[in-house]
């Protein structure tokens, strides 16, 4: 089994910057893919971006490509997800995932789940 905790969400002015931690107990996770996800209200899950356990492909969506940057330290158990630029679309909560796949986008196709952190961005 593998635990995620996220911490690091909060409330951010439009065009600043945040970053997200993404903590795994329980088990590594540096055979697993890990993602991030995020949920608005009222919207479905959607994919935010993804990186392999080596930490050398990472793939994004299109609405966060060159503002969000994910990252993983496999010493620490830690995934990261950078964002800049925030807009007030941007604003939801976001999830870590982990997969056993080598490449996921939707939310079936991941294993673990954490409980997720509030991303607010004001105008």
């Amino acid at each position: 089994q593998v635990q995620l905790e996220e911490s690091g969400g909060g409330l951010v002015q439009a065009g600043g910057s945040l970053r997200l931690s993404c903590a795994a107990s329980g088990r590594t996770v540096s055979s697993y893919a890990m993602g991030w996800f995020r949920q608005a209200p009222g919207k479905e899950r959607e994919f935010v971006a993804m990186i392999r356990w080596s930490g050398l492909s990472t793939y994004y969506a299109d609405s966060v490509k060159g503002r969000f940057t994910i990252s993983r330290d496999n010493a620490k158990n830690t995934v990261y997800l950078t964002l800049n630029s925030l807009k007030p679309e941007d604003t939801a909560v976001y999830y870590c995932a982990a997969t056993s796949r080598r490449y996921a986008t939707i939310p079936a196709e991941y294993d673990y789940w954490g409980q997720g952190t509030q991303v607010t961005v004001s105008s």
